[in-house]
């Protein structure tokens, strides 16, 4: 094995002294050793206290299919412990969820988006823990899509959601133990944090290089492919193009009924910037967006990993969507992932600039215009919590 993750240090009897404490473990299906075997039934048969566990969005089990379908606290049916649910009403643990805890364990497996909400339960679990007097313990894993390359927006003050709580990039580029490090200390949480890091971990490496199976972190990113992908697709979520929810290849397929698939491929492939090709497509998805109904739109095949950027990609194929059928493109509307007021895409994107743009006719280039210096921002405050080469 190329790369041992957090949880597996923690087993070989590195962090010795969490061994006789009491824990809380917030965990999902891809919390696994080298073995597939599950966080808790590991640490549990290695001789750890593990009290509680806590699920993040799908739940604890992945039992959630859909995205935005809460879950409920409940009593694990395979270890006895109580479950408590962090995708509710209830996202930041309560006082009376921690009460007899020493320390909460985080050991989800994130993607390296801004938006996808495992990084922000993280955070309000932390926020929970600075309250209580309680510890917080980072078991670290790679990051999937790398940790070289940042891309799209720093996320802008007015625009904070559920999906975005901090001025993080779209493409952040680091660990969950690396972000928790940063928040901790940059975002004045100030939590008593311990990070057990993944040794052997690059980050230019590709998943296949660090040797650890590849669990599907939730329903929806099924594949190595789909978690390729999605930094930038998942920006469809604030329209009414389908991202493939209720396919078989969620977020590498996309589209709607009104689209000339073949002219969609040709314009985005123009202003991707390479290292992708769009095969035109046409597909039904079972639910969602424009369930039972034939779509035409294009499936996403990445040709180089290195040079394609999924973020500026996504950004054509709107720009390429309002171009074509500017009269049948549109803006998803609120409500979405608790937010009730601001436009999804601002949420998605971090402020209303994508939307502005794209609307007022702005070209990719022009709408990708103010990122950089954003990124170089955040690039030289996130340095002095980075781990990893």
């Amino acid at each position: 094995m190329t790369v041992r993750t957090g949880l597996e240090r923690l087993l070989a009897g590195e962090a010795e002294h969490l061994r006789e404490r009491s824990l809380g473990l917030i965990l999902h299906p891809a919390s696994v050793d080298s073995s597939l075997t599950l966080s808790v039934d590991a640490l549990l048969a290695a001789g750890f206290r593990v009290e509680a566990l806590f699920g993040p969005q799908h739940g604890a089990r992945g039992e959630k299919q859909d995205n935005m379908i809460e879950s409920e606290d409940y009593t694990d049916p395979i270890t006895g412990l109580p479950v408590h649910s962090l995708y509710s009403d209830v996202r930041k643990p309560t006082a009376e969820m921690l009460d007899g805890l020493d320390a909460v364990v985080f050991d989800l497996q994130d993607v390296g988006v801004r938006v996808y909400t495992f990084v922000w339960t993280m955070a309000l679990a932390m926020e929970a823990c600075a309250e209580a007097g309680v510890s917080f313990v980072v078991l670290d894993r790679p990051n999937p899509v790398g940790g070289v390359v940042r891309e799209g927006p720093v996320l802008r003050a007015g625009f904070e959601s559920f999906v975005g709580l901090h001025p993080v990039p779209l493409r952040h580029g680091l660990t969950c133990g690396e972000l928790a490090r940063w928040l901790n200390a940059e975002r004045g949480i100030d939590c008593a944090l311990e990070v057990v890091e993944c040794t052997g971990w690059r980050r230019s490496m590709t998943w296949p290089e660090t040797g650890l199976p590849w669990v599907m972190p939730s329903p929806n990113l099924p594949t190595l492919d789909s978690c390729s992908v999605y930094p930038g697709m998942v920006l469809l979520e604030g329209t009414n193009l389908s991202e493939g929810r209720g396919t078989t290849r969620p977020f590498e397929l996309f589209g709607a009924p009104w689209l000339d698939a073949r002219a969609l491929a040709r314009l985005v492939e123009r202003e991707s910037g390479g290292g992708v090709t769009l095969r035109p497509a046409w597909f039904e998805p079972t639910f969602q967006k424009h369930a039972r109904t034939i779509c035409a739109g294009a499936q996403l095949h990445v040709t180089d990993v290195a040079s394609y950027r999924p973020v500026r990609t996504a950004v054509s194929i709107l720009w390429a969507c309002r171009r074509l059928a500017p009269d049948d493109f549109a803006w998803r509307p609120p409500p979405y992932e608790y937010e009730e007021v601001l436009a999804p895409i601002d949420i998605l994107w971090g402020h209303d600039g994508l939307r502005t743009g794209i609307d007022g006719g702005a070209s990719v280039d022009d709408l990708l215009s103010d990122v950089d210096a954003d990124l170089a921002a955040f690039d030289e405050s996130a340095r002095p919590y980075l781990f990893y080469d």
